[in-house]
C-alpha cells in the first residue's frame, strides 16, 4: 500500500492539536500546584516527584520510544517550573535594578571620563581604554586588583580590564576580582594583540640574554621565545617591561610588548609580530560601580553558583534553551574555601529589552544559590 504523504501530515496536524490543547492544560494545572506550595511554603522543585514520573512515563512509552519521552518530558519539567518560579516568585531585585538602569542611563556612551588601568603608559589597557572613549582621562595602577579598588572608592569612574584572549584564554584574575567587588560591566571591545620584541637603539637579537613582559604576552609568543633561548622573565604589564628595558644599564635585555611603546620609551622594534598565532585579539572590558545600560546592549555577563546536586548546571542551561536565549560562554571557576564546588560564569546573548531576558533573571535569582548579575552591555569591534 502506498502512503500518502498529504494524509499524514493532516494527521500529524490532528495530533499536534490535541498535544497542544493537553499542554496548555498541564501548564495551567501546574500554576494551580504553584498556587497550593505558596500557601504551603513549599519550593519549586520536587526532584523525587519529577524521578518518579519520568519512570512513569518511560513505562508507558515502552523501550523503543522511552529514552525520546524522557527528553520530552524534562523539556516540560523545565517549563512548568519556569512557570512556577513567576507565580511564586513575581518581584525580583535584579530585574528592578536594570529597569531603573534602563530608565536613566544616558542614551549615548560618555566621550570622556576618568578610567582606571593596569601598568603603565603604552599599555594594552591604555589603548583599549582610548578605543572605548574619545577622551579618556587615564589614571594607571600597579595591579587589577587596584584598579577594582579605584573604582570601588569612586577614584575613577570606570575601569578598563583584560577578560581572555583568543590564544592564552581567560584571565581567570578578574574573574576572581569580579566576585570580590561588586561592579558592573558596562561596554568591552576586542582589541588585536601585536606584540613586538624592542631594545635600545643598536641592539642586535643576538645579544639578547633577557625578556621582560607580562604573563599573557609570554604565553602567547612562546614558540619565538624559545627560538631565541633567552631567559624569560615575567612582570606586571607590558608597558612596564618596556619601561624596564630603558631604564636598565643593561644592553642584552628587552620586552615584548605593543608598537606604541617603541616611541613612548625610545626603543627599537628588534622582531614584530612575534605571537604565535597572528589571529590574537584581546577581549577588554569596561566596569562601573553603578548599573548602566546603554542603548544596544545585547550581550549580558552573570555568575552564578548552584546547589551542590547532580543536574543542578543542567537545569541552568535548560532554562536559557527553553526561553531561546544563546548561550555564548560558559567559564567555571574554584569557590573559596569549598572542595571540588564552582561557580560558573555566562555570557548571554539576547537583547536587555526582550521580555525572555528579564524572565530569565527572575528565574535565574531564585533557583541559584548565589547570583550575581554582572552588566548588559554592547562589544565594540
Amino acid at each position: 500500500m502506498e502512503l500518502d504523504l498529504k494524509k499524514l501530515r493532516a494527521e500529524i496536524d490532528t495530533v499536534d492539536e490535541e498535544i497542544v490543547k493537553l499542554f496548555c492544560r498541564r501548564m495551567e494545572i501546574s500554576r494551580q500546584v504553584s498556587a497550593y506550595k505558596i500557601q504551603h511554603g513549599l519550593p519549586v522543585l520536587d526532584a523525587d516527584r519529577e524521578r518518579q514520573k519520568l519512570a512513569q512515563v518511560a513505562g508507558l512509552a515502552g523501550e523503543e520510544m522511552g529514552s525520546y519521552i524522557c527528553t520530552l518530558y524534562n523539556a516540560i519539567f523545565e517549563l512548568s517550573r519556569a512557570e512556577q518560579e513567576r507565580q511564586m516568585h513575581p518581584q525580583s531585585d535584579t530585574v528592578d535594578a536594570i529597569v531603573h538602569a534602563l530608565e536613566n542611563t544616558p542614551k549615548v556612551f560618555p566621550a570622556q571620563a576618568t578610567v582606571a588601568c593596569q601598568g603603565t603608559e603604552g599599555a594594552y589597557s591604555a589603548l583599549a581604554a582610548e578605543k572605548l572613549f574619545r577622551y579618556p582621562q587615564l589614571s594607571y595602577y600597579d595591579t587589577w586588583e587596584e584598579v577594582f579598588q579605584a573604582i570601588d572608592r569612586g577614584d575613577c569612574a570606570y575601569g578598563v580590564l583584560p577578560l581572555e584572549n583568543s590564544n592564552a584564554g581567560s584571565v581567570t584574575r578578574v574573574y576572581d576580582l569580579m566576585v570580590r567587588y561588586h561592579v558592573r560591566i558596562v561596554r568591552s571591545t576586542r582589541l588585536h594583540v601585536d606584540h613586538q620584541l624592542l631594545a635600545k637603539p643598536g641592539t642586535k637579537v643576538s645579544q639578547i640574554r633577557e625578556v621582560f613582559s607580562h604573563p599573557q604576552a609570554i604565553a602567547q609568543s612562546q614558540e619565538y621565545l624559545a627560538s631565541l633561548g633567552v631567559k624569560v622573565t615575567p612582570c606586571e604589564n607590558t608597558a612596564q617591561a618596556a619601561k624596564m628595558v630603558a631604564d636598565s644599564p643593561r644592553e642584552d635585555v628587552a620586552a615584548l610588548a605593543s608598537r606604541s611603546c617603541a616611541s613612548l620609551y625610545g626603543l627599537c622594534p628588534l622582531a614584530t609580530s612575534v605571537q604565535d598565532n597572528g589571529n590574537n585579539h584581546t577581549r577588554f572590558i569596561c566596569i562601573s560601580k553603578h548599573t548602566e545600560i546603554y542603548p544596544g546592549a545585547d550581550r549580558t555577563s552573570i555568575m552564578v553558583v548552584t546547589p551542590h546536586r547532580p543536574g543542578a548546571l543542567y537545569q541552568v542551561m535548560s532554562r536559557c534553551n527553553a526561553l531561546g536565549i544563546n548561550l555564548i560562554k560558559l567559564e567555571s571557576r574554584p569557590i573559596p574555601d569549598r572542595d571540588f564546588e564552582f561557580m560558573f560564569y555566562f555570557d548571554l546573548d539576547v537583547s536587555v529589552y526582550a521580555q525572555e531576558f528579564l524572565q530569565l533573571m527572575r528565574e535565574l535569582e531564585h533557583m541559584c544559590e548565589e547570583f550575581r548579575y554582572l552588566g548588559s552591555y554592547s562589544e565594540i569591534v
